[in-house]
């Protein structure tokens, strides 16, 4: 697959939230209007890649744009609505960031018991993005993994 996780990023965007099968789905559509063979098991995996570096974040069994995505639409994107049978989707932001704050705090401690400082590194710069993408604060989290790190 040689889309970016903005690229993906962007994708989910357009419709708000998707869920992983659509966002397979919306995938494949893209590789069939450019002549390209769908692979689902590489796509799947950079799914999964973007999720693990905050460009898409779950919610609810919904992909959306993470904190650290800068979402842009890759060629032929803009007709995806027009092909898919999905609607567009809102999601609660607040919602959203404490779910996000939550999981960076698992990835936080994972980091720190694994003796991983580059990863926790890592995600005390994705918890300035997560603040500056959702109502939420993480002054005291960062304070912590910098007493604890």
């Amino acid at each position: 697959m040689d889309l970016t996780h903005d690229e993906l990023a962007g994708i989910v965007d357009l419709f708000g939230a998707l869920s992983r099968d659509e966002l397979l789905n919306a995938l494949s559509e893209l590789a069939y209007r450019e002549g390209r063979e769908f692979d689902e098991t590489e796509s799947a995996a950079a799914v999964d890649e973007a999720v693990d570096g905050y460009h898409l974040v779950e919610y609810d069994d919904l992909l959306v744009a993470g904190p650290t995505a800068f979402p842009t639409l890759p060629a032929n994107a803009e007709d995806l609505p027009h092909i898919m049978d999905v609607e567009e989707r809102t999601v609660d932001r607040e919602a959203l960031g404490e779910r996000t704050r939550e999981r960076l705090r698992a990835d936080a401690d994972a980091a720190l018991e694994d003796g991983d400082g580059d990863r926790l590194e890592t995600l005390i710069d994705v918890s300035y993005d997560v603040e500056a993408w959702s109502p939420v604060s993480l002054d005291e989290m960062r304070a912590d993994l910098d007493r604890r790190g």
